[in-house]
């Protein structure tokens, strides 16, 4: 059967650590806890690295953190050769913080992105230094260069970046809120998470269940590092982490 684990980042991204229960241990050896701050991979966002401390203080490190049977269960995968975990045995969380913030800022980065370029999306991958979106695109006459300025003049303006939850009913009465030409969000649960930009999201809101951080001025400075042709009208834009090397 599988486990609903309160997912305490999708309140506060911001959470390193934490207390938490194994509630059971699967087959492959992943903990399942009641709680966790471990974000698992889902929507191009890897799950988070980090440790669990046992009472004796000794730690699990943790390699991996991905979803079970269903989206509400979150494993969390320790590294090879470490001792077992009793269900009921409290523990205490600890994430690779550096690695989740760098995570953060470039999920939301990519989030500007699909603003600067408002086309299908067609994948996305989000990692701590380099980070893609796919778009189909009919003009082929963007720049790295506008790109980025476009980007800059987004992280600059420093606009709030927030979540609320919307009812299937709503999303189906908005699907220009889905930007993904071929992923829909999961519906039938009554509440589908949006994260929007700027006040009263007025440079974006669209369905997500990533981690972000507070605004775009967080973000820092990023430039788009290539632009690939994928197809006769796919473009694939890179995005990395400070300014755009001198040509």
């Amino acid at each position: 059967m599988a486990h609903k684990t309160q997912a305490l980042f999708r309140d506060d991204a911001y959470l390193s650590t934490a207390d938490a229960t194994v509630v059971d241990r699967n087959d492959r050896g992943g903990i399942i806890l009641d709680r966790t701050i471990f974000y698992a991979t889902s929507g191009g966002q890897p799950g988070d690295t980090g440790y669990l401390e046992r009472a004796g203080g000794s730690r699990i490190a943790i390699a991996a953190t991905i979803t079970g049977e269903t989206k509400d269960e979150i494993i969390h995968v320790p590294a090879p050769e470490h001792a077992a975990l009793a269900v009921g045995e409290k523990v205490k969380l600890a994430i690779d913080w550096e690695r989740r913030h760098l995570l953060m800022r470039m999920h939301a980065a990519c989030h500007l992105l699909t603003v600067v370029c408002p086309f299908p999306i067609t994948g996305a991958a989000v990692s701590e230094d380099d980070s893609r979106v796919d778009f189909d695109i009919p003009d082929a006459s963007f720049t790295r260069e506008e790109v980025t300025a476009d980007l800059m003049d987004l992280v600059r303006a420093d606009h709030p970046i927030f979540t609320r939850l919307i009812s299937d009913e709503e999303l189906a009465a908005n699907p220009g809120l889905v930007k993904s030409k071929n992923v829909r969000p999961p519906a039938g649960t009554g509440k589908i998470c949006l994260v929007c930009i700027g006040e009263n999201a007025s440079v974006d809101s669209q369905p997500c269940g990533g981690t972000h951080v507070k605004s775009t001025g967080e973000i820092g400075e990023i430039h788009v590092g290539k632009i690939e042709k994928k197809g006769r009208e796919n473009r694939r834009f890179r995005i990395r982490f400070g300014p755009m090397p001198a040509a």
